[in-house]
Order: C-alpha cells, then sequence, then structure tokens
C-alpha cells in the first residue's frame, strides 16, 4: 500500500492552511484522547481547524498525517489498511476528513481504536453523523464536539486582528456593563455587527463577497440532495420538499408549524412532515425550540423554527428579512452552541431553565418581563447597557 500520495497531498493542505484565527474550539478540544470526532454543517470550518491542529504539532509526515475519506485512494484502500501500514512506519496523529463518505466508517474506526493503541485519531464529520447509534456504538471510545460558524468576537477577531476573549453567559450577565466598556475601549463591534449578520458566519466569506451566498446555496444544496440521503435514507425525489418548506420557513421565521395544513400543501403526511423537521434541526440549517426540552422525541412538533443563523435569512429569504427575527436568530446561535434554550410565553427565550431574555430595539422596555425573576432585556444598537439591559452584540462573544 502506497502513502506517498496521501503524504504530498497532506503537505501541500497543511502548508496551505491560514494561521491567523485559531477558533475558540481548538482550546476545548482534549486533543489527547485516542479517538476524537468534529462534527458540524458544511462550511463551518472542520477542515481547516483539522490542518491548524496538524500544522501545530510540527511533525514529519511521518508521524502525522491528514487524508479526506472521499479522496480516490480510499476506493482501493481501507481505513483500517492506512492505519496499520501508517503504524508501521511511526504514524502517530491520523487526521481523517469526512468519514461520512467512507462507508462502514464506524465498524473501521472501532477496529482502529482496539487494535492501534499508539495512534491518536481525529475525524470530522456531518452534522448528520451518528456516534452513538452507529452500526458500532463509538459513544465508549470517541469524544465528540459540534462545530459551528464564526461567532461574532471570531469574524472581528478576521477584520481587525484584535483579539479579544470569549465570554462565559455567567460573566455577561453579572458584569456586562463593564465587560462592554472594555471591549469598546479597544474595537466598536457595532461597526461589524450589522455586516457579520449578512455574511460573517461562514468563514468562506473572505474568499469571494460577491459570491458569498451562492456559496450558501451550494452548501445547502450538498446537505440536502447528498447527506440527508445518505446519513438518513430519504428520496432524492422528496428532497424538494424539504426545500419547499425551508423557503416557507425562511419567509416566516421565527416560524410557527401549522402540522396538518403544511403537510397537507407540501404532500407528505404529519409523521414524515415533523421528521423532516427534525433532519432540518439535525443538518444545522435550522434551530427547533421546544417549551420543555426535557422527553422531546423526534416525532415531536416543534412550538417555534428558526433558522440556524443570520445569513440564511439573506441568502434564502424573498423579501428583505424582518430585523426583529434577525435579532432572534442571532441571539439564538450564539447562546444555544454551549447552552440549552427553550421557547416561553412571556418573553423571547429561556436559557438553561433559569434565564428569560426579551430582545428588541435600542428603546426596549422590560415590561414583557416584569414578572418575571433572572429576566433580561438584549438590545439591539446599543453599545453598552445598563442595568437588566444587555447590547445584543455582546452574546456574541460566548465563542
Amino acid at each position: 500500500m502506497e502513502l506517498e500520495s496521501l503524504k504530498e497531498r497532506s503537505a501541500r493542505k497543511t502548508a496551505q492552511v491560514e494561521g491567523g484565527l485559531i477558533r475558540s474550539l481548538m482550546d476545548d478540544i482534549e486533543w489527547n484522547w485516542r479517538l476524537t470526532g468534529i462534527k458540524g454543517a458544511r462550511g463551518v470550518g472542520k477542515t481547516t481547524l483539522m490542518l491548524q491542529r496538524l500544522k501545530q504539532l510540527g511533525l514529519s509526515g511521518d508521524e502525522a498525517l491528514y487524508a479526506s475519506c472521499d479522496h480516490l485512494w480510499f476506493s482501493e484502500n481501507s481505513l483500517v489498511g492506512l492505519a496499520e501500514v501508517f503504524t508501521k512506519t511511526g504514524g502517530k496523529y491520523l487526521f481523517l476528513d469526512e468519514v461520512h463518505k467512507y462507508p462502514n466508517w464506524s465498524q473501521e474506526l472501532k477496529n482502529i481504536y482496539d487494535d492501534f493503541p499508539e495512534l491518536n485519531v481525529v475525524f470530522t464529520g456531518s452534522s448528520l453523523l451518528e456516534i452513538l447509534n452507529a452500526r458500532a456504538d463509538l459513544s465508549r471510545r470517541a469524544i465528540s464536539y459540534n462545530m459551528q460558524g464564526l461567532s461574532l468576537r471570531e469574524y472581528i477577531i478576521m477584520e481587525t486582528g484584535q483579539h479579544v476573549r470569549a465570554l462565559s453567559l455567567e460573566e455577561i450577565l453579572s458584569n456586562h456593563v463593564e465587560l462592554a466598556k472594555e471591549i469598546t475601549e479597544k474595537i466598536r463591534p457595532l461597526r461589524y455587527f450589522p455586516e457579520y449578520l449578512l455574511r460573517g458566519y461562514y468563514p468562506f466569506y473572505r474568499e469571494s463577497e460577491t459570491l458569498y451566498y451562492q456559496r450558501i446555496e451550494e452548501v445547502l444544496n450538498l446537505m440536502l440532495y447528498i447527506e440527508l440521503p445518505l446519513l438518513r435514507k430519504i428520496e432524492v425525489s422528496y428532497v424538494y420538499k424539504m426545500k419547499q418548506l425551508l423557503q416557507i420557513i425562511a419567509d416566516s421565521a421565527p416560524f410557527v408549524p401549522n402540522v396538518s395544513k403544511l403537510s397537507e400543501r407540501i404532500g407528505v403526511n404529519r409523521n414524515t412532515f415533523i421528521s423532516y423537521l427534525y433532519y432540518l434541526h439535525e443538518a444545522g440549517i435550522t434551530h427547533n425550540l421546544f417549551k420543555d426540552v426535557n422527553g422531546i422525541t423526534r416525532l415531536q412538533k416543534p412550538d417555534k423554527i428558526y433558522l440556524e443563523n443570520p445569513n440564511l435569512h439573506y441568502a434564502l429569504a424573498l423579501s428583505i428579512p424582518n430585523t426583529g427575527h434577525v435579532r432572534e436568530c442571532f441571539f439564538l446561535n450564539q447562546v444555544i452552541y454551549k447552552h440549552q434554550v427553550e421557547y416561553i410565553d412571556a418573553g423571547d427565550f429561556e436559557v438553561n431553565g433559569q434565564q428569560r431574555f426579551e430582545l428588541g430595539g435600542k428603546g426596549k422596555t422590560q415590561a414583557q418581563l416584569q414578572n418575571s425573576k433572572n429576566s433580561w432585556v438584549v438590545a439591539d444598537n446599543l453599545e453598552v447597557g445598563i442595568g437588566n439591559k444587555i447590547p445584543l452584540w455582546l452574546f456574541g462573544f460566548l465563542y
């Protein structure tokens, strides 16, 4: 088995990767674990993170290797075979990209973990990748991390080169005034916030501003036409109905689904329709919110549906997106990455079952939350807050 072509490609990809912004997930990952998975929607930067880690190691191609599982090399060679030959020649770190493209990936990763204890394996895959329910249960062997697109903080770092640390939700709630003053002395977040909402979530925005929304459409089509049929066994002939549903959500998000009417309109039965909603959420295209997340099943109707990130509003909506809807989408996207978020009647969101938030413009009051403890107003177009009124942009610094 000849590895030279893979080693050459690995060296080339590693040399080309940008080292400017190191995503916050880099510090969260326990890199010494022997089997590590990084899941996420297409285009959020999983490959770049993996290559940056490979570059950090500073090892030769004999010791550390990157390989994409959709490479032609794997049409005649196996993952297990690669691991065997690689370890025999001194290999220590194996980085496998897009493992969901490889048949029987879970079983072979299990075999690699069991048979080659000297090898450290990192793999990336689709948001739809199931570590627990795959044919070979990897849950006891693999640690899995989810990756999102750029936070507002990471976007500002890319644009300015100014590093600002990530904040915890507890810090923001207890000390938001001082934190906002500290940050605004270095940068002006409101200068960058509108552009981020338009086109700053996916790292590929830097490649071509004019083609950005076209790239988003390509990413969505790959998820809908390739990944969902491959990983959820959806008939390709039904995908256009999911696109139809996605357009309905985009034009009215946050979307309150009327299952009976919409399933009839799209031409599928109730359970199939709710499965579609679940798959869109799994794929990282939407967020499904429930009033109570305990005991939720995949066939339970969500109370509200949001697009996964604000950029999707501008890529998908047929009309100019509603400002309030985009605000809510931004807040949800940034907070739900590390926290549990639920839908509530009094206010907009409940976080971790404790804190309640009402979103609005600069003049938003706390009237809707006056009877709620642990409640905050989150205001747009506000640089520094006061009391229980927090600037919206500050929640973009959570990762």
